[in-house]
């Protein structure tokens, strides 16, 4: 007899005339089978390479989110948060600056849920990396992460933490030699449904899938650019192309280049920098610059400013008046 999952395999698989995309049902029931261990090894290895060859569309890339979201569940009477964040890229060019511009968010109020994972390279500064620079604890569970949010507006859980089965398939690709649409999806995790959600993206063409997707699962508030290294950070060397969902209607702005000339690429990538531009200790024009940038770009999704301008002066006023002994609190 036919294994149960084959069928979607087949979908993908039947070579030019045969293959066709999957609808968003067909796609979730596929994920919620990988899920829920109903797939072989195999079985999971094939799919989601097809799926790498082929591209994810919005109605795949919706159904594969719809299923990743239902397999995750935070504790009841977990805190209400503002802004979801998803950083799963590390940085190998700038450092992270974009954990500041979280945490700048989170000291005026807003409550920030960031999710992502280690990345397994000597190239790359993870999150975690900088947020232990800054004396910010990883959360490995939902309910350090509550506690955190409560304590200073931020936390940072790991996908792991999240669910296992996801980080599992992340994994493959020390095995496989690509990264699969699960790269893309946990993206569009939203662990904890924050109103608003902002995410990077490396790869030309997935702001556009992550915005219709979005859409199709009614999500209303949304940034997705991308951003430098594929994190939800902002270049501010570069014209950035930001597609918004504000109150679901999808918007595409574009912010232009901040300085004239490109900065040269950060040889140290020394996370301790973070904090002493933070604390006024150094200057940074890049770093100040990035910081500021992303920050005004989540205001904008969230509908606290009402144009990029009006962002931009608000992330900037916020950064002057930034309680410089925050991080230490």
């Amino acid at each position: 007899m036919t294994h149960p999952f084959a069928q979607y395999i087949q979908f993908l698989g039947k070579g030019r005339r045969g293959a066709r995309d999957m609808t968003q049902q067909e796609a979730g029931q596929a994920m919620a089978m990988m899920l829920k261990g109903q797939a072989e090894p195999a079985q999971i290895g094939a799919f989601l390479m097809l799926m790498r060859v082929k591209e994810e569309t919005v109605a795949e890339m919706a159904g594969f989110a719809e299923a990743s979201r239902q397999s995750i569940s935070v504790p009841e009477g977990f805190p209400v948060v503002d802004l979801d964040w998803a950083a799963y890229a590390g940085k190998r060019r700038q450092l992270p600056w974009f954990v500041l511009s979280a945490l700048l968010l989170a000291s005026n109020g807003i409550k920030v849920l960031m999710h992502g994972m280690e990345v397994k390279s000597a190239e790359r500064v993870n999150t975690t990396d900088a947020l232990a620079a800054l004396g910010v604890a990883n959360c490995r569970s939902f309910e350090q992460a509550a506690q955190q949010l409560e304590q200073r507006n931020f936390a940072f859980i790991l996908l792991g933490a999240m669910n296992p089965v996801l980080q599992q398939y992340i994994d493959l690709k020390e095995t496989l030699g690509l990264r699969s649409p699960v790269h893309s999806v946990v993206r569009m995790l939203n662990p904890a449904r924050a109103a608003t959600s902002i995410m990077g993206i490396f790869h030309p063409g997935y702001d556009e899938t992550h915005q219709g997707a979005a859409q199709l699962l009614g999500d209303t508030s949304l940034a997705v650019f991308k951003g430098e290294g594929g994190e939800a950070e902002r270049n501010p060397d570069a014209d950035c192309k930001v597609r918004l969902l504000l109150q679901g209607e999808m918007l595409t702005e574009v912010w232009p280049a901040l300085f004239n000339s490109r900065h040269m690429k950060d040889e140290t990538m020394d996370v301790s920098r973070l904090g002493r531009l933070w604390r006024g200790e150094i200057e940074d024009e890049y770093g100040q610059a990035a910081v500021q940038a992303t920050a005004a770009i989540a205001l904008r999704a969230m509908g606290r400013a009402t144009d990029r301008d009006d962002a931009q002066r608000m992330a900037a006023a916020m950064w002057q008046a930034r309680a410089r002994d925050y991080l230490g609190s």
